[in-house]
């Protein structure tokens, strides 16, 4: 994660878990990997906790001790595919002008990598919607995660102002209401497309210069 995406998340941070050995981290990408699969052929439904353990070859127990619910578990999952997309548009990232256009495509090119797996994306939706605060630390990563992708491709020369980190939290809202939208039949993508490109010209709009500019 950046230290711009850091600083983003201060505040909301929780005591660090203990690191996990070797064994303990194969174990719990066994059972993240076995959860997507399961949501990605029948969604939220699907992912049951004992079929989830016999996937991943754990014992339900030790399942639970990694995750203690369904809706943990798919938290987990979303934070898990986040973490992959944030890899991928690293290697690659966004070639707009201005911050805006990179974000608007790098949201974009997010929102299409769920779409190949409506499925999952349902799953992982519903459990961030379902979350109580048992599972804070967990959406919040999430949150994090998110923050952090679009920072990146903002491509700061320095630390985000207070202007741009609120743009940057109605952003993700409007992200990831556009995708409860899309998955519920009641947006297109054409139309998820004009939403996130609209509301990434708060970027602009927040830049230090600009601000300067509107000032009295």
């Amino acid at each position: 994660m950046t230290a711009d995406a850091k600083a983003a998340g201060a505040g909301t941070a929780h005591p660090a878990a203990p690191p996990l050995t070797e064994r303990q981290e194969a174990r719990r990408r066994r059972i993240l990997h076995a959860s997507a699969q399961l949501a990605s052929r029948g969604g939220f439904d699907a992912v049951q906790m004992r079929e989830v353990a016999e996937a991943a070859g754990v014992a339900l127990g030790t399942l639970y001790r990694y995750f203690p619910s369904k809706v943990h578990l798919l938290v987990a999952t979303m934070q898990d595919q986040l973490q992959h997309m944030h890899t991928t548009l690293r290697k690659r990232p966004p070639a707009g002008e201005t911050p805006a256009e990179r974000v608007a495509e790098t949201l974009m090119r997010a929102f299409r990598a769920l779409q190949r797996e409506p499925h999952l994306a349902d799953a992982m939706v519903r459990a961030l919607t379902f979350a109580d605060r048992s599972v804070s630390p967990e959406v919040d990563t999430v949150s994090r995660l998110t923050t952090a992708i679009i920072l990146d491709a903002m491509g700061l020369d320095g630390r985000p102002t207070a202007a741009q980190l609120s743009a940057v939290r109605v952003i993700e809202h409007t992200w990831h209401s556009a995708l409860i939208t899309w998955l519920s039949g009641r947006a297109s993508i054409a139309q998820v497309k004009i939403d996130i490109e609209t509301v990434c010209r708060l970027i602009d709009l927040t830049a230090p210069e600009r601000a300067g500019q509107d000032t009295p």
